[in-house]
Parts: structure tokens; C-alpha cells; sequence
């Protein structure tokens, strides 16, 4: 799979002669810092560590700032995070790809502090219109000082967390299962917003989809085996609060699926959803290539209200 990933780029002083020499280490030590921290502490949604690329080489100028971002051109690099211990030529490194999520982490030392970069690029992407969030620690701390404040620690763990939850996203789809539902305005999708803020695909699917796919067999037999021992093991059910009652017979008659049987439709049923939603190799095996694709979704939605649940589990 390939997974979004955070780009960490070493921005430092260009001045050659013994500026940029003695700086070479700290930056690049901060870079690696921030990375750990982001994969030792954030997980993708299917518990991978999240994954970071370091810059090939600090970010002195636009023609380091160019070969890091080929580099990151080729990672699936989604937001970068720029670090820095010391003053830096602000446009001339900034990260200037319209299509990174951007932060930037000034180091808050006793000499060459990043503040001043900081505070002098994040006027630049202000100025450019290229938002990016600037990270800053509260305390001061001395020059060689390796460690990461608790405060920069948990802005880094926020910007992480939105970035990589923007680049899951990014190019999946959204599924609507179904139509609207009595009138719910929430249940309308509105494809703009989808796309726009959210970079997903929106996509609907007829609920008559899931009836053909159930009534068809178009599902893997030994998963549904398996889902229906889990259901029995951890499903226990509670008291009926309807048995005895009477009902009109508009409601009665709408009863088709027999009340010992709903479990077993409901297997068929949520597994034949996760196909739709994330596709399925062992469709294709039995035959089902198509279906065997899904939507690439990152999630879905039901609207089944009535016309699904006035008569089916």
C-alpha cells in the first residue's frame, strides 16, 4: 500500500565559510528527532507507524529546496514539516508546492535561534498564499540542546495527526449507499464540499446493489461462516419488548426476514458493504471482477431509513 507520508525538510544558514559547516549536524539531528517522534507515536488506521522522509540533504537554497522536492515528489509525500535551529533565506527554502500541507518548527535556542526564520517564512507563505502552521517552543533552550519540548512535541503529534488524516483521504471516495431519507438534510451529499474541502470522490450505489449481491451469492461464504460463529460468540441479545404485542398488519406483513434469520442477513449484509466500500480479492476468484474492485472508498454512508428498515434487518 502506498501510504501518505510526511516529508521532514532541514532547512539551514546557506552562508558557506563556517556558518553553514558548524550547523550541518544540529539541523539534520532535528529533522531525524522530529520523525522518530512522529513514527514511534502515530499509527495509520490500519496500526502501520506512520511514515516520514528526511530531506537527501539540509535545504541551504532554491537548488536543495528543488532536489527535496523531486525527492518527495517520488514518497507520496502529503505535508511537509520544516525544521530549523537557526536563520535561513525565507523564500529562497520555503516549501512552495501548492499541494503539501505545511508546518514549520523554529528552534527557541539561546544563539542562532529559529525564531527568527520562522516568523520571517511564515510571512512569506502568508504573503505567497501557502497557509502552513508554525510551531515554536514556549521555552528557551540552550544551543545544543537535542531533546524536543513536550509543548513543540504535541503541536508536531497535531499537525501530524490532520496531515495524515488529509492524505488518507485524498483521491478515495465517499459512498452513499442509498438515497436521501425522508427528507434528512443530512443525509444529502453534497458532492462540492466533497471534493473541494475534502479531496474524495463522492459516489452512490443503489440499495438494490446490496439485495443482487445477497441474493446472488456475491460475497465470500467462508467470511460469512466465520462472521456468523464471532456474532453467536459476542452478540448476545437482549430482552424483546415486542413479543406478545399486536401489531396492524401494514406492519406484520412487512416482516420478511424471519426474527431467527436476521443475523444471518445482517452478516451478508455488512460484509457485502465493506466489498462495495474497499473491493475484494477473493471476489475475483469466484468470478466477480468487478465487484472485486469496490470503490476505494475511505467510508460510506447508509440511507436506508424506510425505504430499507420499514421491511429488511
Amino acid at each position: 500500500m502506498l501510504y501518505p507520508k510526511i516529508g521532514i525538510r532541514p532547512v539551514i544558514d546557506g552562508r558557506w565559510g563556517g556558518v553553514r559547516e558548524s550547523l550541518e549536524m544540529q539541523t539534520m539531528s532535528m529533522a531525524k528527532n522530529a520523525a522518530a517522534l512522529i513514527s514511534e507515536n502515530l499509527r495509520y488506521p490500519d496500526g502501520t507507524p506512520v511514515q516520514c522522509v528526511i530531506g537527501c540533504t539540509t535545504i541551504g537554497g532554491g537548488a536543495e529546496a528543488a532536489a527535496v522536492a523531486d525527492q518527495f515528489s517520488t514518497e507520496n509525500v502529503v505535508a511537509t514539516l520544516s525544521v530549523t535551529p537557526c536563520w535561513c533565506y525565507g523564500t529562497e527554502t520555503f516549501d512552495m508546492d501548492s499541494h503539501t500541507i505545511k508546518a514549520v518548527w523554529g528552534f527557541n535556542g539561546t544563539e542562532r535561534p529559529g525564531a527568527v526564520y520562522l516568523a520571517a517564512v511564515m510571512a512569506a507563505h502568508a504573503q505567497r498564499g501557502l497557509p502552513a502552521f508554525s510551531i515554536y517552543g514556549h521555552d528557551v533552550q540552550e544551543a545544543d540542546d537535542t531533546s524536543i519540548p513536550d509543548d513543540v512535541g504535541e503541536k508536531i503529534l497535531r499537525f501530524a495527526r490532520g496531515a495524515v488524516a488529509v492524505g488518507w483521504m485524498k483521491n478515495k471516495a465517499y459512498v452513499n449507499l442509498g438515497g436521501v431519507s425522508m427528507g434528512i438534510a443530512g443525509s444529502y451529499c453534497d458532492v462540492s464540499v466533497m471534493q473541494k474541502f475534502f479531496g474524495l470522490r463522492a459516489e452512490w450505489v443503489d440499495l438494490t446493489e446490496l439485495l443482487r449481491r445477497i441474493t446472488l451469492g456475491i460475497y465470500d461464504t467462508e467470511e460469512y461462516s466465520s462472521a456468523l460463529v464471532w456474532i453467536k460468540a459476542n452478540c448476545h441479545e437482549g430482552t424483546d419488548k415486542n413479543a406478545g404485542k399486536e401489531f396492524p398488519t401494514v406492519i406484520t406483513k412487512s416482516k420478511v426476514v424471519p426474527a431467527d434469520k436476521d443475523w444471518e442477513f445482517i452478516a451478508k449484509m455488512t460484509i457485502v458493504i465493506r466489498d462495495i466500500l474497499f473491493g475484494n480479492p477473493r471476489l475475483k476468484e469466484l468470478g466477480w471482477h468487478e465487484e472485486a474492485l469496490g470503490k476505494n472508498a475511505v467510508l460510506g454512508g447508509f440511507q436506508g431509513q424506510r425505504s430499507w428498515t420499514d421491511w429488511l434487518p
